[in-house]
């Protein structure tokens, strides 16, 4: 039961990243790494919506009708996207500033919608936490890794603290829309060499 659990967080962190093997949220992925921070804050929201979701689909799972069952998952979704939003807007204004409109648009995330039709209403409530987790914590180091590369070489601090002193010159390409392109590219690239030579 244990090694069923570690396999199937294992698979959401590597070998089903949502973001470098499956290609699903790129537009919230690249839209706001401008910063580790901001990419920390979408992941903490993300994994609160996920993990809420699964939990509360592969509870109902045998009470939905399968005619309805895509309105009623957007429905719990939504419930978990006010919740975070609401959170958000009373205890982080300044994050959810800088996140936008890229937090109610969770409520549309391939990912979490993708994982409530595809795993959680087809498995039990520990699988399915197991599920959320190991999406979670593979969305997560991708949109840290990538908003941290982005700060850095963009502006020389790593979660707002001057890493590479004020001698640095910084690249301002890598803030801005081609940047995120061209990171999430070179880490797509990794990837895909790592799943090949393992």
């Amino acid at each position: 039961m244990i090694k069923r659990f570690w396999q199937t967080l294992k698979r959401g962190i590597a070998e089903e990243n949502p973001v470098l093997v499956l290609a699903l949220g790129l537009c919230p992925t690249l839209a706001v790494t401008t910063s580790a921070f901001n990419g920390l804050g979408m992941s903490v929201a993300f994994t609160f919506v996920i993990l809420g979701s699964n939990i509360i689909v592969s509870l109902i799972r045998n009470w939905v009708p399968k005619r309805i069952r895509i309105p009623v998952y957007i429905t719990v979704i939504a419930s978990f996207v006010t919740i975070v939003k609401l959170f958000m807007a009373a205890f982080t204004p300044t994050l959810q500033q800088n996140l936008g409109i890229y937090v109610p648009l969770i409520v549309v995330n391939c990912i979490i919608l993708g994982r409530a039709e595809a795993f959680a209403s087809r498995h039990g409530i520990r699988d399915s936490i197991a599920d959320a987790l190991g999406m979670s914590v593979g969305f997560t180091w991708v949109l840290v890794t990538l908003g941290g590369v982005r700060e850095i070489l963009g502006q020389g601090t790593f979660f707002g603290l001057n890493i590479l002193g004020s001698g640095y010159n910084p690249t301002l390409l890598m803030i801005l829309p081609p940047g995120a392109f061209l990171t999430i590219g070179v880490m797509i690239a990794i990837m895909q060499h790592l799943r090949q030579r393992g």
